[in-house]
């Protein structure tokens, strides 16, 4: 099981998956600047939740396809810190679309 982590501190942001460092997922789409934040609606937001997505699904299409509810559902409502297992994700994706194709990680 993965597990994803973020923090917030004075010197910035840092998202891990499994303690290293998460790709930004810029190949697939930037959203404004391409930064990750959470706790809110917007385009940092969108880029962690696409990134997660992409990680989490191992396919773009359907990262893309799933960014804005899950930024809308998961990510704006993160804490400063925060940790989401794969689990977690899985269990959200299936409240958020009950009918997917696929909702394992690769």
């Amino acid at each position: 099981m993965s597990v994803f982590a973020g923090t917030r501190s004075i010197s910035g942001v840092l998202v891990t998956i499994d303690g290293r460092p998460l790709d930004r997922a810029l190949q697939v789409k930037t959203y404004g600047s391409g930064f990750f934040e959470w706790s809110y609606e917007g385009d940092g937001p969108l880029q962690l939740a696409l990134a997660i997505l992409v990680q989490y699904y191992g396919d773009q299409q359907q990262a893309l396809s799933m960014t804005e509810r899950f930024m809308k559902a998961i990510v704006a409502n993160l804490d400063n810190d925060w940790e989401l297992t794969s689990e977690d994700i899985r269990s959200a994706l299936l409240q958020l679309n009950p009918m997917p194709t696929d909702v394992s990680m690769r």
